[in-house]
């Protein structure tokens, strides 16, 4: 098992920035790809980013140029530094992590972009 912890959500204003944080534990040895999704109010849940193990990314066309993922492999650690946020981008962000095809997910933290 995997247990996926997410960090770093809050009230941000609109131009402003924030850094997710994501921590996974447990039998972390065959993790391959983590990342993150969020849902907002309403909608369905939709891919942010998400990193493979040998550092490939993939960005939703909402948030590239905006949002940079990061990895730490021997921490079993991904971040999602996300600039420029917009009120669209107001939702539950929730950091995955797929182990031997597997899929386990965090918590949810939730961010909310408001003046």
């Amino acid at each position: 098992q995997v247990q996926v912890v997410e960090s770093g959500g809050g009230l941000v204003q609109p131009g402003g920035s924030l850094r997710l944080d994501c921590a996974a534990t447990g039998s972390t040895l065959d993790i391959y790809d983590m990342g993150w999704s969020r849902q907002a109010p309403g909608k369905q849940r939709e891919l942010v980013a998400y990193s493979t193990r040998s550092g490939s990314t993939n960005y939703a066309d909402s948030v590239k140029g905006r949002a940079t993922i990061s990895r730490d492999n021997a921490k079993n650690t991904v971040f999602l530094q996300m600039n420029s946020l917009k009120p669209e981008d107001t939702a539950v962000y929730y950091c995955f992590a797929v182990n031997r095809n597997r899929e386990f997910w965090g918590q949810g933290t939730l961010v909310t972009v408001s003046s």
